[in-house]
């Protein structure tokens, strides 16, 4: 499971071959590499203002994964499996047709698809550390902004 080649350890008496869920493993607050120019001026604010306390809980039973990111602005979710395809939103708000896939033992990938309109092309990646970091990139076309989470 993602969650234990990492070494987030499980719950107490739960096994991996049991298809529970796990406790959530929760990470936050990030460090930020600085948003590229191109971005948006009010989406530039939102980050700022959410940057300062986000929270991200991810609970995984086996390919099924549930995301909880928690900000002062907003709160998102998503739920989804392993490569199967899954409805979100994009970072501003556009809906979109989701692809997550695994790239390695410890990183999942995602390309997003609008469902109407045109924009960039976007996705993000999550990785997890052997030093109990949860890395996430956002793409948009040639756009990329990194966040570096610690474990709590």
């Amino acid at each position: 499971m993602w969650l234990r080649a990492a070494g987030v350890p499980l719950a107490t008496g739960v096994r991996v071959s049991q298809r529970h869920p796990q406790d959530p493993h929760q990470w936050g607050p990030p460090t930020s590499r600085p948003l590229p120019p191109g971005v948006n001026v009010m989406l530039r604010k939102i980050a700022v203002a959410a940057a300062s306390k986000p929270a991200v809980e991810i609970r995984q039973e086996g390919e099924s994964f549930y995301i909880r990111t928690s900000t002062t602005v907003r709160t998102t979710e998503i739920r989804f499996s392993i490569g199967q395809e899954f409805e979100e939103q994009t970072v501003d708000g556009r809906p979109c047709k989701s692809l997550a896939k695994w790239e390695s033992e410890n990183k999942m990938v995602c390309e997003q698809r609008l469902l109407r309109g045109e924009g960039p092309r976007t996705g993000w990646s999550r990785e997890l550390t052997n030093d109990g970091e949860l890395i996430l990139t956002m793409t948009a076309d040639d756009v990329v902004c990194t966040r570096v989470y610690v474990r709590e």
